[in-house]
């Protein structure tokens, strides 16, 4: 610390110094004055006898610790005086490294946000997540995710072998929680949406259930009131909630008086009894939910046909296991514990899930079919004992920081091929930053040769160049750190603009951004700085003190050597640039062809709303009512042409399907196909061509409902199917009239009086863009919650005022969620692809820009090189347009040399873009030869500027000039 203080007060120390050699020679001469000689005699002596006081100054100074600190702080002086003498190229050098900087530091705050920071509970490092793996799916009753990791179970339809996730039952999850594997056990699972009353109009929000210890695991602790406790997580207990802290300070200002209070979730109250500190939303990375309830609450808020008693049956799979290791136990025992647990209750147990003994699909099961469906769309009855015996079900245990993905996968991806782009414009930034130190090198090598000739050691001529570089890129780095905050925040609101549910990630500049920024800074400036300040080291002492200062002459000595570098520093600009125009070319064309893709149905001024009266209380008869009046009176709403509604929207990313048997295939074969029920009008309201048959009437919805209930009728419910289904199932059939799906009664409920095809309609893509058109069965919906469509005259998104109203009209305590047009739905379906195409382009652009920068300033310095050899050739007769074809050329063939190797770089880089792409090929020659010829374009516009203003030079003057 003294040491320190002393560096800060070092020109005081100075003085004092040089003061008290001062004080010495007066003594020494006030001593021989007084011996008898005179004061000039006096001085002199005293001088010989003292010393150099001057080079004892420097001794004494050396001898102090901070000198080589000093010279630095120097250096950095100089450095400043230098750009502050060259405004133009520091204002230069400073955008180009604002940018280059900054957009790294853009893209990398948002990977640190999403992919790298830690979860915010209590030493993330000793939480475990509970993985479950088998040779073959298990035989549950019914499967549910909530995305919390990377979990493949609900697509072992398609992938049988080696299925894995992280969803469990909950006597299972009891079961783990008694043995002495962990110091804390906690299981959680999404609520979904659930009405909420009793705090202002209804909403709807999103929580979780989690069990009474899930707080205490985590480390979580209460900014108000209490958390949840083992206690709250009882059938008998009292029904409580936590909030989260945010939706606290939004929904009841974060006033302290919301503890003890009483909302309705779904018509039950709940009292809340705390909030969560304002660090955690939620365990899964980008989850922000809006409330904690306790496991036990589940029954009571949600249908009781859709819980089919959970928290008791061993086979359904719905809670994700978190466990926090003891301090004394290692990961492998306590895997090795909880592992044989689940072996013994998956095999040995009272209803054994791995020995084929059950059979057929739960009403619960994410992928929306019964259990065991094999690659071809078939679905197996069970499997037999030996095959089950070789499962070998276990769990694995990873650590929760990277076992739980959450809404990670989604923006991965994205991130990371940004970030590649990015790197690849520093990298541009750093080769332009290049050649212009190199010219400035050029420019000063009197100014080097003087220096070295004075003493200074070739080391120390270039630590100066290198910390002049450092010193730019710091500014640039300080100026880039804001453009990062900028633009982090631009892509985070666009990002979070197009998504249903908020993000739970957290951005922002923390010390993991400014280690960054700190660290792409200083490598950035040695990276631009290396070359200029070896090049220094060769130097010709002798020709260059015989130049002239400055000026034209001094470069036309040096500038061949340096000509080849900056060739070489060009040259390598439009490669990196091709790379990046490539890239950005493939997936602008990938964006083009997904929103020119025929979808089936015209989504202009189509708005789009979900709405769910089951969370009333509403019956399956009193939902058909209120559909019915419902669509009548938004039907009559001025400016409203058409209204239906359907189970799912339009482009959500899911749909249901539904398992059935075909006639004519083995009795224990089930087929696939898509299912989808829609309301009355549905196909006119969207606009979708009907190809055979009729759509549907009102005795085809009565049917439908009596077929739902317990006691169906012996009539097949009208159904209606796309031009996919009848090629895969009935090729050149007539399918008006087919029947399909029967089943007799069993032990299992009532007969089943299957389907009957009464129409047909143009095929759509109702769910996917990207994927092909499905087989899809349209049934007539008559129960549990639906998404309205509405076909308006004018701008969609100005009816949505005049569209809450009528609800409100209807029934004020159903809330509308989900609000948006059919556009702005596709444009959610796309956001990745916008996302990535928009920034993909404006790095693009950037790096057109510094490539065409960097040829102009190699071309401007040449000519200035070359004026004297101009002056010559002009004198003697070459006219000015050949001078000019001579210097375009030039830079032609560093673009040309440059873009073919770009293309060489960019078709073995771009494959691995594949998984981003959309109707386009990697190699796809129409972008690679368009890509092309616009950097040849911009070349030779950067190439001719330089080239006129060298045709320009008065022979005369370049002749007379030495």
């Amino acid at each position: 610390m003294n040491w320190i203080k002393g560096l800060l007060s070092r020109r005081r120390l100075y003085s004092d110094f040089s003061a008290e050699i001062q004080e010495h020679l007066a003594e020494k001469i006030d001593e021989l004055v007084s011996g008898g000689m005179s004061i000039e005699e006096a001085t002199h002596a005293a001088r010989r006898e003292f010393g150099n006081a001057t080079l004892i100054e420097e001794r004494g100074r050396e001898v102090w610790q901070w000198r080589s600190v000093e010279n630095v702080l120097m250096d950095v002086r100089y450095a400043l005086r230098m750009l502050r003498k060259n405004p133009g190229f520091a204002a230069v050098a400073v955008l180009t490294l604002t940018l280059g900087i900054g957009a790294n530091t853009a893209i990398f705050s948002l990977i640190e946000a999403v992919m790298l920071r830690s979860l915010p509970v209590h030493d993330p490092s000793e939480l475990v997540l509970l993985n479950w793996n088998a040779r073959h799916p298990p035989n549950t009753d019914g499967y549910w995710s909530s995305g919390d990791c990377a979990d493949n179970h609900g697509f072992a339809a398609h992938s049988p072998d080696n299925p894995h996730g992280c969803a469990f039952s909950e006597p299972l999850f009891r079961r783990i929680a008694r043995t002495n594997a962990f110091s804390g056990t906690a299981a959680f699972a999404n609520s979904g949406r659930l009405n909420l009353s009793g705090n202002g109009p209804a909403t709807v929000i999103d929580g979780q259930f989690v069990s009474g210890d899930f707080f205490r695991t985590m480390g979580v602790k209460a900014a108000a009131g209490r958390v949840l406790e083992p206690s709250d997580d009882l059938p008998s207990a009292t029904p409580v909630t936590v909030l989260n802290y945010g939706y606290w300070q939004s929904a009841f200002g974060g006033s302290r008086d919301a503890i003890g209070r009483t909302i309705d979730l779904n018509k039950v109250p709940f009292t809340i009894i705390g909030v969560a500190e304002s660090r955690f939303t939620g365990i899964s990375p980008g989850s922000d939910y809006d409330f904690w309830l306790p496991l036990s609450a589940g029954q009571r808020i949600t249908e009781s046909r859709f819980w089919a008693n959970r928290q008791d049956d061993v086979g359904y799979w719905w809670l994700t296991i978190i466990g926090r290791l003891k301090t004394k136990t290692g990961l492998a025992q306590a895997q090795a514990e909880v592992s044989g647990v689940f072996r013994n209750e998956m095999l040995q147990g009272s209803v054994p899930l791995f020995n084929g003994g059950k059979t057929g699909g739960g009403p619960g099961q994410q992928s929306g079919s019964p259990r065991g469906r094999s690659d071809s769309g078939e679905v197996a009855s069970g499997r037999s004992t030996s095959a089950a015996t070789e499962d070998n079900p276990e769990i694995t245990l990873v650590p929760a920081q990277t076992g739980l993905t959450g809404r990670r996968d989604r923006f991965s991806d994205p991130l990371y091929v940004l970030m590649f782009a990015v790197g690849i414009i520093l990298l541009i930034a750093c080769a332009n930053l290049a050649g212009l130190m190199l010219a400035r090198a050029a420019v000063r090598q009197r100014e080097l040769a003087v220096r070295l000739a004075l003493g200074a050691g070739r080391a120390r001529v270039v630590r100066q160049l290198l910390i002049e570089s450092v010193t730019l890129s710091v500014i640039g780095g300080a100026f880039g750190l804001l453009f990062a905050y900028w633009g982090a925040r631009v892509i985070f609101l666009f990002v979070s603009n197009n998504q249903p549910h908020p993000l739970g990630f957290a951005t922002g500049v923390d010390l993991a951004v400014l280690g960054f920024t700190v660290a792409v800074s200083l490598l950035t400036g040695i990276l631009f700085g290396i070359a200029p300040a070896f090049r220094s080291l060769r130097v010709d002492l002798t020709s260059a003190l015989k130049q002239a200062d400055g000026g034209l002459a001094g470069s036309r000595h040096g500038g061949g050597k340096w000509l080849s570098i900056g060739n070489g520093l060009v040259v390598a600009q439009v490669v990196l640039a091709i790379v990046v125009l490539v890239s950005a070319g493939l997936l602008l064309r990938t964006l083009a062809n997904l929103r020119s893709v025929d979808i089936g149905f015209d989504s202009r001024n189509v708005a789009i709303f979900r709405i769910d009266p089951t969370v009333e209380g509403y019956s399956d008869a009193q939902i058909e009512g209120f559909y019915r009046d419902l669509q009548g009176r938004l039907a009559e709403t001025p400016g409203v042409q058409a209204v239906t509604y359907s189970m799912g929207p339009p482009f959500s990313g899911g749909m249901m399907a539904a398992g059935f048997h075909w006639p004519g295939t083995p009795p224990d074969q089930q087929s696939v196909a898509g299912l989808l029920e829609v309301g009355p009008n549905f196909f006119r309201t969207l606009q979708i061509p009907l190809i055979g048959g009729r759509s549907f009437t009102v005795a085809d919805f009565l049917l439908a409902a009596r077929n739902r209930s317990p006691a169906p009728t012996a009539t097949p419910t009208p159904v209606i199917v796309n031009q996919a289904f009848v090629g895969k199932f009935l090729g050149r059939e007539n399918p008006l009239g087919k029947q399909f799906g029967q089943s007799p009664a069993d032990a299992n409920g009532p007969a089943d009086p299957g389907h009957e095809i009464v129409g047909v309609v143009h095929d759509t893509k109702y769910n996917d863009l990207r994927r092909n058109v499905e087989p899809t069965i349209f049934s007539p919906q008559s129960a549990g919650g639906a998404t309205f469509e509405l076909r308006t005259a004018v701008d969609p998104r100005a009816m949505l005022p005049v569209l809450r109203k009528v609800v409100a009209e209807v029934n004020p305590s159903v809330p509308l969620f989900n609000v948006v047009t059919a556009s702005q739905q596709i444009d959610r379906l796309l956001f990745q692809e916008r996302l990535v195409a928009r920034l993909s382009g404006f790095l693009a652009l950037l790096a057109l820009l510094l490539s065409s920068v960097g040829l102009y300033g190699l071309l401007s310095y040449e000519g200035s090189c070359r004026a004297h050899e101009i002056g010559v050739r002009m004198a003697m007769g070459a006219s000015r347009g050949a001078v000019l074809k001579s210097v375009v050329a030039r830079g032609l063939r560093l673009t040309v040399i440059g873009v073919g190797l770009g293309i060489a770089g960019a078709l073995a880089l771009t494959r691995f873009l594949s998984s981003l792409l959309y109707g386009i090929k990697p190699t796809d020659p129409l972008t690679l030869v368009g890509v092309s010829l616009m950097l040849g374009a911009v070349a030779l516009l950067a190439s001719y500027i330089p080239a006129r203003r060298a045709t320009q030079v008065d022979p005369m003057v370049a002749l007379r000039y030495e």
